[in-house]
């Protein structure tokens, strides 16, 4: 399916899950008047969350290339209707026995979400979508009366269940269109539903890579936490309670999709804010949390909330630069953490909570901003190009900007970098533990949130996001490090082990130790920094070890947390400084050992994406000036050299360890580029080729004098042998363009003689190391099988022969030769046949019927000529 069939097809989804919930509120609200709804409170919360999940998924899937208001609105509303599910769920279970806590509890969502999809109706109808408009409008409203109906009993059920009606509606009518679009392909679609029309214009409104399309269904659900506290300072709600906790952790948890997401759409600055933002919603449900089991109030370690601050205020410097309007937006979560730093009784204050009302109007007026600019032509200025004409006049810093931006150094990944939001996690994780609280009640301290969110969760996400970008040992260790932050929070501040510990406790420490020495050790090879941060956490793993046997001394921990936490605080400044400005402004250090071969030397590797066509040019610009690059093909990854090099031809050959009897091969791009050698082949050798060609048919054909015209001089020996060279045009768009532009190229496998073909670009640099000067990368490769290897040094006897079978089957490549000889061999006007040609056809044992000759077809048995084994 293509892209605007997927498309279709996940807006239809998100639009019938739109409707199917609606229908479902509608029904509820109908029925409600009964003594027995027709709905139970429960089954309809888990039909809430199973339809918020659907709308998650259309979301999510919805393609980059088209950000729709569809991708906010979908994702708002499963925010909206997951908090909302399982209020129900609760209410049914009797978790909310008092007769205003379902009230208490609904109010600040439902509000926040009117507030929200209103603001996504407004841009609908600005940006030219009235039809999303209108469903964001109507839910709007639905959600607006349900709050009139819990504040005022004047207002009947009637009214919210219409709006919810209404809404079911508009959204399958707009579904109904898309689908009609979808079956007819296009040809049929209803009036207002066709958006076809306007791809071109979505195309060009700098939706695509510019705008993070996630930015603001993130910004709204920090206007969905904020309210929770707002209500309570404005006296909406008469508490904190249970009730709000659902809203506080759907808005973390969705939170950190979008943070996965803001990765995948290449904004690191933003992701790491959303990542932050998370751990204070999820700090704020277990401080809701607390009181069910325990009367009192928990209490907010002091030193992690200013450490936390501090965190904020760096991470909107950075990101002012990118974006003004969004730095000075963070700068309120600073004031919030202070406030919360200040106030002993934390969420509960009066200080935080009117800090949460600059939160919600802040987040309001930021996200209208976010969802204008990536639907409108004409943006709203956000200060981005004052801070780079103001950062033009320095010589010292330089933004770094570009498509190749978030490139990894190991070729190209969907995500961005998330090592800066891990090493942050590390530094409130080690802080989070200088608060060792009350042995007896541990979980009165906020600890757990700290340390499992940030330390555990969001440590394993940027483990994950190191491991898709090719990072094998960053990803290793930040996923070690965050189970051992997982496990050992869990364990000493919850209270599963008491204040007694296990001998089976210490053992499990000292197996974390183990594999972090084996990190230690492999870190000696990356770079300083990281060598520092892996020994130093062994120091927060020798505290944990201690504690466990009763032999802690008093003050190591703490001393041990805050070593980790300065050394992780430096890391995160490198890296936040490393993706924002050109240059190395925080370096990271070298690697304290040096091995020979990969990773040696003081140049490296240069790894190109390769669905970028600058990047083949600037291949293409090193194989001119004498370079080897590994680069993808229709079959296997190959090393080349370009043939007008003969220097680059000799290092390619030595460059493959063994390699004096394994001949390398010819490629080329179109018949073209042998033209002025035309005459030194025989017309069916010509047009064999011709048809074969481009394919993954590698054809062995007898050397002559053409091969003095590609230019290889004394290299030419390295090229097939002397009686034969191995030949063909790949069937790769990439590879032949590359030959476009720099002419016949000799090719080897890009591998060691007697090693597995290489099948991923990341194979490339491990197996040759620096002796191949870039790779371009095309991630795994189209096929692991290599091309078909005909014999066509007696094509004109009649013969030829297969040294390899291959992707292309020995029945195929013999139906392209006889229709090349049917060519060749026509049948005189006069009716009669050349006899000698005949009876030299008929002395192979071959009939020739309805008048056409047909060559004999040999296959000369297993690898007659092993020479040409190598995968071409």
């Amino acid at each position: 399916m293509g892209d605007s069939g997927a498309e279709s097809l996940h807006s239809c989804i998100g639009l019938l899950g739109i409707s199917a919930g609606s229908l479902l509120l509608a029904v509820h609200f109908y029925s409600s008047p009964r003594a027995a709804p027709l709905i139970p409170s429960t089954a309809l919360g888990v039909l809430l969350l199973l339809v918020s999940a659907l709308l998650a998924y259309a979301g999510i899937r919805r393609s980059l290339r088209n950000a729709s208001l569809l991708v906010a609105l979908c994702l708002t509303l499963s925010a909206l209707w997951s908090g909302y599910g399982v209020i129900l769920i609760l209410a049914g279970q009797g978790a909310l026995p008092g007769p205003g806590d379902a009230r208490d509890a609904l109010v600040p969502g439902l509000a926040t979400f009117t507030l929200a999809l209103l603001l996504l109706a407004v841009v609908g109808f600005l940006c030219r979508e009235p039809l999303l408009g209108l469903v964001a409008t109507a839910v709007s409203l639905a959600s607006a009366h349900e709050v009139a109906l819990h504040c005022s009993s004047s207002l009947g059920p009637s009214a919210v269940a219409c709006s919810h009606l209404s809404v079911c509606l508009v959204g399958g009518y707009f579904a109904l269109g898309r689908i009609l679009r979808l079956l007819t392909k296009g040809n049929l679609a209803l009036p207002g539903t066709d958006l076809a029309k306007k791809k071109a214009q979505e195309q060009g409104r700098g939706s695509a890579g510019s705008t993070n399309p996630f930015a603001a269904p993130g910004l709204l659900l920090n206007m969905l936490s904020a309210s929770v506290f707002c209500c309570r300072l404005l006296g909406v709600t008469h508490r904190l309670f249970l009730g709000h906790v659902s809203w506080l952790w759907a808005a973390g948890t969705y939170q950190i999709g979008i943070c996965v997401l803001s990765y995948r759409a290449m904004d690191v600055l933003m992701a790491t804010a959303f990542g932050f933002t998370s751990i204070l919603k999820f700090a704020g449900g277990y401080c809701l949390l607390y009181p069910t089991w325990q009367p009192e109030e928990p209490s907010l370690p002091t030193p992690f909330l200013v450490v936390f601050s501090i965190l904020f205020a760096v991470l909107a410097l950075f990101l002012s630069l990118q974006s003004p309007v969004d730095g000075l937006y963070l700068l309120v979560f600073v004031t919030y953490c202070i406030a919360l730093a200040c106030s002993p009784r934390g969420f509960f204050a009066g200080g935080p909570q009117g800090v949460a009302v600059a939160i919600f109007v802040s987040s309001a007026l930021v996200a209208l901003i976010h969802l204008y600019n990536v639907r409108a032509r004409a943006k709203i200025p956000t200060g981005k190009g004052a801070v780079k004409a103001l950062l033009a006049r320095s010589s010292l810093l330089k933004l770094r900007e570009g498509p190749d931006l978030h490139t990894p150094y190991l070729g190209y990944s969907k995500y961005a970098d998330a090592e800066v939001l891990a090493y942050a996690c590390s530094v409130l994780a080690s802080f989070a533990l200088t608060a060792s609280g009350d042995p007896q009640a541990p979980r009165a301290t906020v600890v757990i949130p700290w340390v499992v969110v940030a330390g555990g969760i969001l440590k394993l996400l940027g483990g994950s996001v190191a491991f898709a970008r090719g990072k094998t040992l960053e990803s290793s260790a930040f996923i070690l490090y965050s189970v051992m932050w997982i496990i050992w929070g869990l364990t000493r501040y919850s209270g599963l082990c008491g204040t007694a510990r296990s001998f089976h406790t210490a053992v499990g420490i000292i197996s974390f130790m183990l594999f972090n020495s084996f990190i230690v050790f492999c870190s000696l090879f990356l770079n300083m920094a990281w060598f520092f941060y892996s020994l130093t956490f062994m120091l927060i793993a020798v505290s944990f070890l201690l504690d466990a046997i009763h032999a802690l001394p008093p003050g190591y921990d703490i001393a041990a947390t805050l070593i980790f936490g300065l050394v992780s605080f430096y890391c995160f400044l490198a890296a936040l400084a490393s993706s924002t400005f050109e240059g190395c402004c925080l370096p990271m250090g070298r690697p304290m050992v040096q091995l020979s071969g990969v990773g040696a030397g003081t140049s490296k590797c240069l790894h190109l994406p390769a669905r970028k066509a600058s990047s083949v040019k600037r291949i293409a610009d090193i194989l001119r000036n004498g370079g080897t690059c590994g680069i993808p093909t229709d079959t296997v990854y190959v090393l080349v050299a370009a043939c007008s090099r003969p220097d680059a031809v000799e290092k390619a050959h030595r460059s493959k360890r063994q390699a004096q009897d394994r001949p390398m091969s010819l490629w080329i791009s179109s018949l073209k580029q042998l033209e002025p050698a035309k005459h030194l082949f025989t017309p069916l050798l010509w047009d064999f080729m011709e048809a074969a060609w481009p394919s993954p048919i590698s054809l062995v054909i007898p050397r002559g004098e053409w091969v003095d015209f590609l230019g290889m001089k004394d290299s030419a020996k390295y090229v097939g042998t002397p009686q034969s060279v191995a030949i063909r045009i790949p069937d790769c768009s990439v590879t032949t363009h590359l030959i476009d532009l720099v002419g016949p190229i000799v090719v080897t496998s890009a591998n060691p003689t007697g090693e597995a073909d290489t099948t991923h670009h990341n194979q490339v640099y491990a197996k040759l190391g620096d002796k191949v000067d870039a790779v371009l990368c095309g991630g795994p490769s189209p096929e692991n099988i290599a091309s078909t290897v005909v014999d066509c040094t007696k094509i004109d006897s009649g013969n030829i022969g297969f040294f390899r079978v291959g992707i292309i089957p020995k029945s195929q490549v013999l139906q392209i030769l006889e229709q090349v000889q049917k060519k060749h061999l026509v049948v005189p006007s006069s009716g009669l046949y050349p006899t000698k040609g005949w009876e030299e056809l008929q002395s192979h044992g071959h009939a020739v019927p309805n008048g056409v000759g047909r060559a004999a077809l040999v296959d000369p048995g297993p690898d007659p000529d092993p020479e040409h084994r190598t995968r071409f």
